[in-house]
């Protein structure tokens, strides 16, 4: 068994809780949908938002919308200031452990965040 992340991200319309919340649900679904793993697999989760995002939290409405998820371990963090980058992203680390090797996990980016990781999509 090993360990292993699956990256993702998604931008939000607007710095409000329903946004990020239906941003933070959306990116899961398809992230759950795209990769093979059940809840009890996830080791801890990463979330990252851009600084124009900061009305709610997305481990909460993570929480609130899965209750499965409630013994996962979730941090949420600010996402670096960098100059010119993508406005009102949100970012994902899920490691999970599985049989899967690297190559094999999907990783997901979403509405204007599919400009991100190009070089993952499949």
């Amino acid at each position: 068994m090993f360990q292993r992340g699956i990256r993702g991200a998604i931008t939000v319309n607007s710095n409000c809780e329903e946004d990020i919340k239906s941003a933070t649900i959306d990116l899961i679904k398809e992230i759950k949908s795209q990769n093979c793993f059940k809840e009890e697999d996830i080791s801890h989760v990463i979330f990252t938002m851009t600084e124009d995002l900061n009305c709610m939290y997305p481990a909460k409405a993570l929480r609130e919308a899965f209750p499965d998820w409630k013994y996962v371990p979730m941090v949420c963090f600010n996402e670096m200031k960098i100059e010119k980058s993508l406005e009102k992203c949100l970012r994902i680390l899920i490691v999970i452990n599985t049989e899967l090797a690297q190559n094999e996990i999907n990783h997901i980016y979403l509405k204007g965040a599919s400009i991100l990781r190009k070089d993952l999509k499949k």
